[in-house]
């Protein structure tokens, strides 16, 4: 990967793609971004989680020079957000709720346009639009109007019509929003060929199970400020209602086991028990360590940890913010 195009974060010299500090903006007397600290190491898939108006397409606008923010520093791709603006711009691709597809132009002619204003020559535009519409599986329909393409195919050819430009950075702003269930998947395939391709991938998105499919590291936004940051399996954990369940063949072993074991509740009939656990290594050690000084042993362990579900409802509340628009594909 280019070291001209990534910054070296300060934590063990790893390069970094995407790196925030305090960053703000409001509009009037509403604050959308409250202190933003963000580190997205590049190569990897960052997923910006919260209900409608947190602020997320905010954050995106910000770090893809769309719009300025009232305070903060932010580098993107190793360039200074404000003082590098053009040389941001030219290390990043953005997609976002509102597709950059024009309707009333073939999708080629979409292709033909972005190669155009990427300043390639037309020999080569050709050849990048060519690939690219292979590679999105959207040749067949290149010489038709893109007004004629289902939502899906609408999200690929714009997706395709961002790498035009080879950006090492790319930010997705609820690409697989209003998208049937198919589409979304075949999405996220894209998305992981992006990565393995070495491709940085910030993802804003309201669906949890894509946030826990594709991210390395997730932040839950909410009223202006990160909540919550870490890992899939970390962000479950912080959440009340994660558990251990023990079950047993042996009714002796299962009984000793209740006897000795608290906070336990009990399933008799299936000679299983259900212990309150964060999941971690430490705590699943500490419970086989206490069973195996008592000289019982489980013939089954299972743990149970919050789904994302649990966490973004845990950490937002059930709220329906509507201050940021939202686009449904039909």
């Amino acid at each position: 990967m280019p070291s001209s195009v990534m910054s070296t974060s300060s934590r063990g010299g790893s390069p970094t793609a995407v790196s925030t500090t305090g960053l703000r903006k409001s509009y009037g007397d509403k604050t959308v971004l409250d202190g933003i600290d963000l580190h997205i190491p590049a190569g990897s898939v960052f997923a910006l989680l919260g209900p409608n108006g947190a602020g997320k397409t905010t954050t995106v606008k910000i770090l893809s020079t769309l719009i300025s923010a009232d305070a903060g520093q932010a580098k993107v791709g190793g360039h200074d957000l404000t003082a590098e603006a053009q040389a941001v711009r030219a290390s990043i691709g953005v997609t976002g709720q509102f597709s950059a597809v024009d309707g009333l132009i073939t999708g080629e002619e979409n292709m033909l346009l972005m190669a155009d204003l990427h300043h390639l020559s037309k020999s080569e535009g050709r050849q990048v639009a060519a690939e690219l519409l292979e590679r999105f599986d959207l040749t067949e329909a290149a010489k038709k109007p893109a007004s004629t393409y289902s939502g899906g195919m609408k999200r690929r050819l714009d997706i395709a019509m961002t790498l035009v430009g080879s950006p090492r950075i790319i930010f997705l702003d609820e690409p697989t929003t209003g998208l049937d269930p198919r589409s979304r998947h075949n999405m996220w395939g894209i998305i992981r060929e992006l990565v393995s391709d070495g491709v940085t991938v910030f993802l804003t998105t309201q669906y949890l199970e894509e946030a826990d499919e594709l991210a390395d590291r997730i932040a839950v936004l909410n009223d202006g400020r990160i909540v919550a940051e870490g890992s899939a399996e970390e962000l479950k954990r912080i959440v009340p209602g994660g558990h251990v369940r023990l079950r047993f063949d042996d009714p002796a072993a299962y009984r000793s086991a209740a006897e000795a074991l608290h906070e336990v509740a009990r399933d008799d009939e299936s000679l299983a028990l259900q212990i309150p656990s964060d999941g971690s290594q430490r705590e699943l050690r500490s419970i086989l360590d206490w069973l195996d000084s008592l000289g019982i042993e489980a013939d089954e362990l299972t743990v149970h940890t919050p789904d994302l579900d649990d966490v973004f409802f845990a950490l937002t509340g059930d709220r329906d913010v509507t201050d940021e628009p939202k686009e449904t594909v039909r």
